[in-house]
């Protein structure tokens, strides 16, 4: 089954909420420590709203939450 850019982007995100709350971080807590905005980590874990964003912040959040970029790509 060939998978879509907007499967890949709802993969990461549904993750990054995941490892974001096994951390025990929350959403606010994240976007402090990665300088990017709440709204915007809101968009990118959310089911209902395709948010894209780039490789380099993929790699910011995978410092943050010190966790490999990997994780992030796990079904």
């Amino acid at each position: 089954m060939e998978t879509d850019e907007k499967e890949i982007f709802l993969l990461i995100g549904k993750n990054l909420k995941r490892i974001r709350k096994e951390k025990g971080m929350t959403q606010e807590e994240l976007a402090r420590q990665s300088t990017y905005s709440l709204g915007f980590i809101m968009n990118i874990e959310s089911n209902s709203y395709l948010q894209t964003f780039s490789l380099g912040t993929l790699w910011r959040f995978s410092k943050v939450l010190n966790v490999d970029i990997k994780e992030f790509f796990k079904s």
